[in-house]
């Protein structure tokens, strides 16, 4: 069986097209912060014996307020939370699938594959999401990164870059594309997207009205292009 950590844009997408079970911050108080919490990944037999009820769970959850200089934040959820995940899914042999971002290819140099060193952002999110891909591939024993963006659908904002290119999408369109690594059993990294495109060219699929701006904040990554051969061999 697969849970779905946190039921936020992209839990709850995953949600309505799976039958994975969803722990929820809110409803069940599930936090990532919080080790305590992930009893709920357990279940009890004879009022002693516990074992997991799932065999894999996706970690959806994080701090997404992506140019917050609120550090703390960052680290508790971003990094700290997913290292102590790492060492409970070991210890009851669970698979750990972790969305990570393609913002930690921010920086990188020509189109970055799973095997390229990456060069993140120069945000707390951006870095802890890095921070925490490295805690993964070195201590878990069953896992898959999986590095994309999601977006909300419509596309909400009234401006849309047009200098931001990358392979980010829809969540309706990005979260098929997660259930089926997933069901795949595909392990290790793994950059997961759809063809390249800019974020404007994104948004007028869903708002015509949309305007074309450049982006003004300078911490705004031009281009998170990855390269996706690992993914379409997979597809």
């Amino acid at each position: 069986m697969v849970a779905i950590l946190g039921d936020g844009l992209l839990g709850s997408q995953l949600e309505s097209i799976t039958n994975w079970d969803v722990i929820s911050r809110k409803r069940d108080n599930f936090d990532l912060a919080d080790s305590s919490t992930f009893n709920l990944l357990l279940e009890t037999f004879d009022g002693m014996l516990q074992k997991s009820k799932y065999s894999t769970v996706v970690n959806c959850i994080a701090n997404t307020d992506t140019y917050s200089t609120d550090r703390q934040s960052h680290w508790e959820v971003n990094y700290k939370g997913v290292a102590e995940l790492v060492e409970f899914c070991n210890k009851w042999n669970i698979k750990l699938v972790h969305i990570s971002s393609d913002y930690v290819y921010a920086n990188s140099t020509g189109i970055p594959s799973e095997e390229s060193i990456p060069v993140h952002q120069e945000t707390f999110y951006a870095y802890t999401k890095l921070l925490a891909d490295g805690y993964i591939e070195l201590r878990s024993n069953d896992y898959l990164i999986i590095r994309t963006t999601h977006k909300p659908t419509p596309f909400p904002y009234s401006t849309a870059w047009i200098d931001q290119i990358g392979n980010f999408d829809y969540v309706d369109n990005i979260a098929p594309l997660i259930v089926e690594v997933v069901n795949k059993d595909v392990k290790g990294i793994l950059n997961l997207g759809t063809p390249t495109k800019s974020m404007y060219s994104l948004a007028l699929q869903t708002n015509l009205d949309v305007e074309p701006v450049l982006a003004e904040n300078k911490l705004v990554p031009t281009c998170t292009v990855m390269d996706l051969t690992k993914h379409n061999s997979i597809k």
